[in-house]
């Protein structure tokens, strides 16, 4: 169990070493449980989380309908403090399914990555 958390570390570690969210740039950082998906905008450089957004409070549609939502609502919040443009942080993650459905929700709202 331990050799494969620690292979998900060097995987989310070998992506987040290419990229660093600034305050004008920050980092879309994506988390996905088996039932839930949570992404933040966050500022590497003070350390900070700008917006974040989460399907925990809705529990109607499939998980992937959920997620596009979230993304909506991320890209919302990120246009609504000024941030136009961000990295976008998959951690260990495949760039598939929910996460991919969550990029394209950000997208369709206007956050370019």
């Amino acid at each position: 169990m331990l050799e494969k958390v620690a292979k998900r570390h060097r995987r989310a570690a070998r992506v987040r070493a290419r990229i660093q969210g600034t305050s004008n740039k920050p980092r879309l950082s994506v988390f996905r449980s088996n039932l839930h998906i949570t992404v933040q905008l966050i500022d590497d450089l003070t350390g900070k989380t700008l917006c974040s957004a989460s399907d925990m409070a809705e529990s109607k549609g499939t998980k992937t309908e959920r997620a596009i939502t979230v993304g909506k609502g991320v890209a919302e919040k990120a246009l609504a403090l000024g941030i136009t443009a961000c990295v976008f942080d998959r951690g260990w993650y495949l760039f598939h399914g929910r996460v991919k459905a969550l990029a394209e929700g950000a997208r369709e709202a206007g956050l370019q990555f």
